[in-house]
């Protein structure tokens, strides 16, 4: 029987271990730091209230994906609406920007003018210019200028260069349809009040699952680790996190932006508007983004649980989108030999959701048939 090593046991790794169960014929072993499976995705509680680090709705436009993962664990499928709260206009509006919402802009006037006066396409190389010539300079400011800034812990959106299209176009950015589900995607939660937590002991069920435990070292050419002061070598090495500890830092350390979470319970049944999940805070505030937990789980009780959201250097929890980094980040999955995969949001270096862990796991699978 081969041997398989999974590094790191969230969403990523867990899903890793599925399918190689599933595939048969594999011994797999699955090594995670923390004293739980599911990172971030792992169903926490707060004053009766279960909530995730984060809104952790599953959301894909694969039907396949979300086939898989519901039959699982269930998943209720989700109706909901975005709000942007612009400080300066001391206004809510609807996000992505909806066109109909330029008539209560203050300065609409000026934001039309500059609507009117935007080039039909533009080159754009960062996401700056992108904003900038696909809405103006005003609109710009109001929703993206800020929010980038603090999101990435940047002071100079131009730094923001990775995955931007080579062309914008004149209101590309402003919405005039229906605000629900505007990304044309299926948005989901699990019915369970323990949310994804199912999955991960199902997924792992024929996996040797070392919670709690560091390797203390890495020799990727030859597929060993040493874990627990033993050296250890396997035919296949799937890695979900951050690439470039896999190999010392030799290409110099990838930039993360990290996340401060606090759950708060408010006295009252329901605090946001109806169908609406999400509050984004476009301005200089600390904090980026509000959630209203109930809204994904449906837990009936008389408080709500509310998370704020604030960028940090805490953990590793969203890439860089900047072009040096993600090479950065290339250069070193190149070093990895055949057998050794780098998956999910950090091994792969790129900001994916759950339904690309997922299918990044059934990848891997798919190359070791």
């Amino acid at each position: 029987m081969k041997k398989a090593l999974i590094i790191g046991g969230g969403f990523a790794g867990c899903a890793t271990a599925h399918q190689l169960a599933l595939l048969g014929g594999w011994d797999v072993t699955l090594v995670e730091l923390a004293p739980f499976l599911g990172a971030g995705v792992r169903t926490r509680w707060y004053g009766g209230h279960p909530y995730t680090f984060g809104p952790r709705h599953f959301l894909t436009r694969d039907e396949r994906l979300f086939d898989f993962l519901n039959k699982y664990v269930p998943l209720r499928r989700l109706d909901h609406l975005f709000l942007t709260y612009v400080e300066q206009d001391q206004q809510f509006y609807n996000f992505p920007i909806h066109y109909d919402d330029i008539g209560r802009m203050p300065d609409r006037e000026q934001v039309l003018s500059e609507l009117d006066g935007l080039p039909e396409e533009a080159r754009a190389t960062n996401l700056e210019d992108f904003w900038i010539q696909s809405v103006g300079k005003t609109l710009y400011e109001k929703f993206a200028k800020h929010y980038n800034q603090k999101m990435w812990l940047v002071d100079d959106n131009r730094e923001i260069d990775a995955n931007i299209p080579d062309w914008t176009s004149k209101g590309s950015l402003l919405y005039r349809g229906e605000q629900k589900n505007f990304h044309d995607s299926i948005s989901a939660y699990p019915y369970s009040p323990n949310g994804y937590d199912e999955y991960f002991a199902i997924a792992t069920a024929e996996t040797r699952v070392l919670l709690g435990t560091k390797i203390e070292q890495f020799d990727i050419p030859n597929k060993t680790v040493r874990i627990n002061g033993q050296d250890q070598t396997f035919d296949v090495i799937t890695s979900t996190i951050a690439p470039d500890i896999l190999f010392e830092h030799c290409y110099g350390e990838l930039r993360f932006v990290g996340l401060d979470f606090f759950p708060i319970v408010l006295p009252m049944e329901q605090c946001f508007p109806e169908d609406v999940f999400f509050l984004y805070y476009s301005g200089k505030e600390k904090f980026k983004r509000l959630v209203e937990y109930k809204k994904f789980t449906q837990h009936q009780a008389p408080t709500t649980l509310i998370g704020i959201e604030f960028p940090s250097m805490s953990g590793k929890h969203y890439t860089m989108p900047i072009e040096a980094e993600q090479s950065r980040a290339q250069r070193y999955i190149d070093e990895m030999p055949e057998g050794v995969f780098s998956i999910g949001r950090a091994g792969s270096y790129r900001y994916i959701d759950i339904d690309d862990c997922i299918a990044q796991a059934m990848d891997v699978a798919e190359k070791l048939k």
